[in-house]
């Protein structure tokens, strides 16, 4: 599966961003969703998954409540809106793809076969 995430940025702390990641070449609607982010300095972390047919998702306890997973299967795509972000929101975020119609989202690493590029969001205080 090949992903194209878009929409990063710099945003003041408080403000919102929304995250995209374009999907193509397996069929989306089989596939879970994810995105995981990495911190300079830092190990890569998880940050909210979305199942294949948008009926599981989970999420980080650092962002619960702030950011939002959804998937539009008619467009291959999957977004994350953030809102109230923080600095310690600032990392590289990458969307990856989970193959297989799993009732859970996943929250680990391994669980993703496919990774996209990542997209950097920088918040300032």
């Amino acid at each position: 599966v090949q992903l194209q995430a878009s929409g990063g940025g710099l945003v003041q702390a408080g403000g919102s961003l929304g995250l995209s990641c374009a999907a193509s070449g397996r069929t989306f609607s089989s596939l879970g969703m994810g995105w995981f982010r990495q911190a300079p300095g830092k190990e890569r972390e998880f940050v909210a998954s979305i199942n294949w047919s948008g009926t599981s998702r989970n999420y980080a306890d650092s962002v619960k409540g702030r950011f939002t997973i959804w998937r539009d299967n008619a467009k291959n795509m999957v977004h994350l809106q953030m809102n109230n972000l923080k600095p310690e929101d600032t990392a590289v975020y990458y969307c990856a793809a989970r193959f297989g119609t799993y009732l859970s989202s996943g929250r680990k690493e391994g669980q993703f076969e496919d990774w996209g590029q990542g997209t950097l969001v920088t918040v300032s205080s």
